[in-house]
């Protein structure tokens, strides 16, 4: 054997290096021997070596089936406003999965001539282009040049680390290999568009179409496709939102690439090299606005699918946000408080000079809104607060404040309820009420006046009256009807109908919905459909309502609010130019802490509320009527820009009277022509008669005796032949004189009282500026002195068309019935 070892050295061949091997060998068999034998071992150890390692490495690969999974990608939840445009977006990875075919076929060929010009010939390894990464990594010597195909980055991206190792280079050949054996060129290719990153928080192609161009992946252009595939190498390095030169350079070299593989023409290759990047973030990014609903929508998200799912699911959720309305109340609440924070007298930091290293908690005024349409609950704009990025408790929904005088409402309508009218007196409104205290009496302006209306207590905010009512109704019975409201638990005390319960704005707002819509309650909604990545519909909303009062008693409410705004404690909202058909009630709670406004439309509801975090006194003399009405005003008068002048139609068990707005009986011919007492103590003629409406049956069938025909009337009455009617003497109008209890029904009952426009429970000037009685137009509030108790209640002179008019009109307006439960169109 070792002869024919060293034969074979012999003649192995000539030359230098063949002539030192004999040498080293010749005469020497053993050496010879020995040293063939170590390389051989070498040479099988380095085989068993590598199929070791081939073997550890399989073992190490996923499975079959987790290679079926590997499209299985976290997905982006994009959020929808009411007209089905993105809003807001909920992610891990920001990522829309798209199938190829709604992928632009430019992206496919910018993807393929820049990454991989080989991807359909090879199996997923592709030899040729390792062999010249390797020949250009020797020539230049660079450490690295890539050479790896559109299949191994995909299993890379899927299951490995970005270590440069062999054993990590071995495994991602192996998985390519795999790959291209288990899915098809077009689903790798799909597969690999929607899983890679892109920069700026995009993976895939779609989103980051979406969110640098503001498109969807099948409608880019050629320059846009090469300057999307360019990102891949080096997404921060191209990124067009950082550095648009090295984006649009990027761009160029991948136009060329297309261009040199056919991919393009020469003329498409020009074009795309003069065309301008022009960025639009469709996907809203920053999203600047919205947030507390986003937040609001999210909950909900979590709640019905856990947050993993929301996060990574790639659900399609479809709200009841209109945008623009969102956008402007955030912007018109922020502009008002900070009007508020210059004022004189104002007393606390104002927002703008807070530190941001100040802590989260904010210490400066806030406010909230809600927005809801009163059909079916939709939830049309929702601000909890004046900065999201500083706190992000949302004061509209998690916040429980006390309401004030804007909780009166709920009683006076229990009260319809119960039988009782517009016209009702109330009467011995100086009487205590007994209490575990001690005997209370609720203070208010209108301590001179013993008796009122049901009507006119509500317009004028008396507190008094307020408690009398909730008296006469029973307190357990009044809250037997606010339990089915929607507030929570509440404090079952006198006080409440003062507002003394704690409640959130959204349910205040959506219990005065009910008002508009025919007495049914909707559960405030602000998610109408949620979908799957497919389309399949997970969550469809079912507007949920609950009746909670009658048409009938949900029509006078509304229409005794309206007098709150037209000549009430909200007059502001028509000072502001307010025009629309509107009902209302301010609530101011004591100490000026609260300020409240919630009102509506046929077709919105709206309530506002402005105060601290932590309850302190926001302005001195500071009531509703100046601090949430405004803000209401602002806000309606924009959602409501393009509606038209309509009011609810009348339903058909409410008749409306002309009443006598003294005796509140049936109105006589000389109710329309009384002398009363001017505030300069002139006299004038006014006209007592207006439309209440009642429920049918219940319409006052008395005729006031309190006035007779003036005796012009009665001298042509005279000369005409006709017999006079014996009536007694004219008495100016003046109220029937005692106390009259509420009667059992509201049959035969009179109304008479003052009509001071005042505010809730505190007192002071104020509250006598705030309280001016405003018709449909009101003039800025002038000092003077205060008006007598009868100037108050009949007005000024020049008043009497107009209060006709008024009286009258919701009965000539173009009315609009609240829809039934079944015929409600989907939000």
């Amino acid at each position: 054997m070792r002869t024919r070892v060293v034969n074979r050295l012999r003649d192995f061949g000539h030359g230098a290096w063949a002539g030192r091997v004999r040498y080293l060998f010749e005469g020497r068999p053993g050496v010879a021997f020995v040293s063939v034998l170590l390389v051989s071992l070498m040479v099988w150890g380095a085989f068993g070596a590598l199929a070791w390692l081939a073997w550890d490495v399989q073992r190490a690969l996923p499975g079959r089936d987790e290679l079926g999974n590997i499209g299985e990608m976290a997905q982006t939840t994009v959020i929808y406003d009411m007209d089905d445009e993105p809003a807001f977006a909920i992610f891990r990875e920001r990522r829309m999965d798209v199938p190829i075919e709604k992928v632009s076929p430019h992206v496919i060929k910018a993807t393929i001539a820049i990454e991989d010009q080989r991807f359909f010939k090879h199996a997923g390894v592709d030899l040729v282009r390792i062999a010249g990464a390797a020949v250009y990594n020797l020539r230049t010597g660079r450490r690295w040049q890539g050479g790896s195909t559109i299949t191994q980055q995909l299993a890379r991206q899927s299951f490995l680390t970005l270590d440069r190792t062999l054993r990590r280079k071995i495994k991602e050949a192996l998985l390519a290999l795999s790959l291209e054996q288990t899915f098809s060129k077009e689903k790798i290719l799909e597969l690999y568009l929607n899983k890679v990153y892109y920069g700026d928080g995009y993976y895939g192609v779609e989103a980051a179409s979406r969110g640098f161009f503001g498109k969807p992946a099948s409608d880019v252009t050629v320059a846009e496709a090469a300057l999307l595939a360019g990102l891949v190498k080096s997404p921060s390095t191209y990124a067009p939102t950082i550095n648009r030169e090295k984006a649009v350079a990027r761009r160029n070299v991948v136009l060329q690439a297309m261009r040199e593989s056919g991919a393009i023409d020469e003329s498409q290759h020009k074009q795309a090299l003069h065309e301008l990047v022009f960025l639009e973030n469709g996907l809203h990014l920053d999203e600047g606005f919205g947030q507390y609903f986003k937040r609001q929508v999210q909950r909900e998200l979590v709640q019905r699918f856990g947050w993993e799912r929301v996060s990574e699911g790639g659900l399609k959720v479809y709200t009841t946000l209109d945008t623009p309305l969102q956008r402007e109340a955030e912007k018109l609440l922020e502009q008002e408080l900070a009007r508020l924070e210059r004022r004189p007298g104002y007393e606390h930091p104002p927002r703008s000079a807070r530190n941001a290293d100040d802590g989260e908690a904010p210490d400066y005024l806030q406010g909230a809104l809600v927005t809801i349409d009163p059909r079916y609950g939709a939830v049309r704009a929702m601000v909890g607060g004046r900065q999201f990025k500083e706190s992000r408790f949302n004061r509209a929904v998690q916040a429980r404040r006390q309401p004030g005088s804007a909780f009166k409402p709920f009683v006076y309508a229990a009260a319809i309820e119960e039988g009782y009218s517009p016209t009702t007196m109330l009467t011995d409104l100086d009487d205590p009420v007994l209490t575990p205290e001690g005997d209370w009496v609720p203070e208010d302006e209108h301590a001179e006046t013993a008796e009122m209306t049901m009507r006119i207590a509500l317009r004028t905010s008396s507190n008094r009256a307020a408690v009398r009512m909730l008296r006469t109704v029973g307190l357990g019975t009044a809250m037997t009807h606010i339990s089915h409201l929607g507030f929570g638990k509440l404090p079952s005390v006198p006080s409440i109908v003062l507002g003394a319960g704690e409640v959130t704005l959204e349910a205040m707002t959506a219990a005065y919905a009910a008002f508009a819509n025919g007495g049914l309650l909707y559960e405030p909604t602000v998610i109408r459909r949620i979908e799957d990545r497919e389309g399949n519909v997970l969550y469809e909303a079912r507007p949920r309502s609950a009746r909670v009062f009658s048409e009938e008693t949900a029509f006078i409410v509304a229409n005794m609010l309206q007098d709150v705004l037209n000549r009430g404690t909200a007059w502001r909202v028509r000072q502001l130019g307010f025009r629309l058909p509107a009902a209302g009630k301010t609530g101011t709670t004591n100490n000026y802490n609260d300020a409240w406004f919630v009102g509506f439309t046929p077709h919105l509801a709206t309530g506002v509320w402005v105060g601290f975090d932590h309850p302190r006194q926001i302005i001195a003399n500071g009531y509703a009527a100046e601090i949430a009405a405004p803000l209401w005003a602002t806000i309606m008068k924009a959602a409501t820009r393009d509606e038209e002048a309509e009011w609810l139609e009348r339903p058909a068990g409410v008749v409306g009277a002309d009443v006598c707005r003294v005796s509140g009986k049936r109105a006589a011919e000389g109710c329309q022509y009384v002398d009363v007492v001017l505030p300069d103590g002139n006299f004038d003629v006014k006209s007592m008669v207006y439309t209440e409406y009642f429920r049918r049956g219940s319409e006052p069938t008395e005729t006031c005796d309190l006035h007779t025909r003036p005796d012009f009337l009665e001298r042509m009455a005279g000369w005409l032949g006709r017999d006079q009617p014996d009536g007694k003497p004219a008495q100016a109008g003046l109220p029937p004189t005692g106390v009259q209890p509420p009667p059992p029904s509201p049959d035969g009952t009179t109304e008479g009282a003052s009509e001071d426009a005042r505010d809730e429970e505190p007192e002071g000037e104020a509250a006598r500026a705030e309280a001016k009685p405003a018709d449909e137009e009101v003039e800025p509030a002038k000092p003077k002195k205060k008006r007598g108790f009868w100037s108050r209640l009949f007005g000024r002179r020049g008043d009497d068309d107009k209060d006709q008019k008024d009286d009258k009109e919701p009965e000539n307006r173009e009315r609009r019935k609240p829809p039934r439960p079944e015929d409600q169109p989907h939000p």
